[in-house]
């Protein structure tokens, strides 16, 4: 309905309410018939308000942006998808007129400073670090306390989580100074660690052992899943260069190479599980696959790793060899930014919840969340795959095409001799 309308049915029930007012003070009596014809009128003129305000929010609403990563000329890898802050992003969106028929007000509950996060079956777990771990539950679509965190489980600062094959989660809490566990069913199981002498802030399980990022000490420790006893320490014994400083976030590749992001040294480190340096990754500084704040790691099934940066407001992506590919996101808050991005999370298994976001030309192979712990985006979630049609290039020959569009930005070099020499002469 156009503007114009509105304007022409508003005068048309005015004129009658006129005409009605002018009715009734001429008549003597007021008949129940003129009294309900008056009050049709009148709630049929609020509903018409409301309907036509719904439908001009409708028509202003910002229209939907694809977002994209790299820029062109480059061929887009990455898609920015939607959002997740609470409950309200579950649900369909109500319009005005809806919410004033049914006098029914949008829920508030939402995530508040979010950090670690996980995803298995459907279901989002997200450490919320001023209150417990929140589900977001995408077949049924609810958004709600983790079931088994109260009692012996309640969480004091939960700050990461990892889910472990069978399906139990370990979620670590610098607070309490524990790692505590909770079943496939979300029940709470037992507790790890010895409050007051550490500050688990990372647990990542490994076959039948649990690796914990102790920031406090400076150590990796590990232990024995179901006994729960400390079966290694290490990050201070050994070779100083590998030796770690503020491990902050841990995370395994699939040949069993153990990655920690060292805010303390603005680098990444590659361990064996004996805790031997391999390799290093990164320096403090501004540029490209240099670091700042290093947080959340993970790898996907190609050995590509992603490293999030809380200063530089976003996600670089390392090629197998450890060369960057690429990066996305910048500081904002509009789609795809980021407000103090913290942990990352790659899901193959849960495509078809988000798959109605992505552009109909581009192929989702898996799924990219990343927490924020401001703003209003806390859940950024991106979708990477490739352009329906195109070819292409593999992540080696993308990087040769880096090399020699670098070479081709770089000041000439000046010639060996200068102008008057005797090469020159020659």
């Amino acid at each position: 309905m156009t503007i114009p309308l509105f304007f022409f049915i508003h005068a048309v029930l005015i004129r009658n309410f006129q005409a009605i007012n002018t009715v009734k003070k001429n008549e003597l009596k007021i008949t129940a018939k003129t009294d309900m014809l008056y009050g049709i009128m009148r709630n049929t003129l609020v509903i018409l308000m409301f309907a036509l305000m719904a439908g001009c929010a409708a028509a202003q609403k910002e229209t939907a942006v694809t977002v994209f990563y790299p820029d062109p000329p480059v061929p887009p890898r990455l898609q920015f998808l939607t959002s997740l802050t609470g409950e309200k992003d579950l649900q369909p969106e109500k319009s005005a007129f809806e919410a004033f028929v049914t006098g029914s007000k949008e829920s508030e509950r939402r995530l508040d400073k979010p950090y670690g996060i996980a995803v298995r079956g459907g279901k989002i777990y997200v450490c919320d670090t001023n209150q417990t771990v929140m589900v977001f539950d995408l077949e049924k679509k609810t958004f709600d306390e983790l079931q088994g965190a109260q009692g012996l489980g309640k969480l004091a600062q939960p700050l990461n989580i990892s889910i472990d094959a069978e399906g139990s989660k370990f979620v670590t809490d610098p607070m309490r100074g524990q790692v505590v566990v909770f079943d496939k069913n979300d029940f709470y199981v037992t507790a790890l660690g010895f409050p007051g002498n550490w500050k688990p802030v990372d647990a990542v399980p490994y076959d039948d052992k649990l690796y914990v990022a102790d920031i406090k000490n400076g150590e990796i420790v590990v232990f024995d899943k179901k006994s729960g006893d400390v079966l290694d320490r290490f990050g201070q014994k050994g070779d100083p260069a590998g030796r770690l400083i503020l491990p902050t976030n841990i995370a395994f590749d699939k040949e069993g190479y153990l990655y920690v992001s060292d805010a303390g040294r603005f680098q990444l480190l590659k361990l064996d599980r004996d805790g031997h340096l391999r390799a290093t990754f990164g320096e403090l500084g501004t540029n490209p696959s240099n670091f700042a704040r290093p947080k959340g790691l993970a790898l996907d099934r190609e050995g590509r790793l992603y490293a999030v940066d809380a200063a530089f407001d976003n996600v670089q992506i390392f090629s197998k060899s450890r060369a960057l590919l690429l990066f996305f996101g910048k500081a904002g808050r509009g789609p795809g930014d980021f407000f103090l991005p913290a942990k990352i999370f790659i899901d193959y298994d849960d495509l078809k919840y988000f798959q109605p976001y992505a552009d109909p030309n581009f192929e989702l192979e898996y799924l990219v969340f990343v927490t924020n712990q401001f703003g209003n985006r806390m859940v950024n979630v991106y979708g990477f795959g490739k352009e329906r049609g195109k070819k292409y290039p593999s992540d080696e020959e993308l990087l040769e095409q880096l090399k020699e569009r670098l070479k081709k930005l770089k000041p000439q070099e000046p010639s060996e001799k200068a102008p008057g020499t005797d090469a020159e002469k020659k």
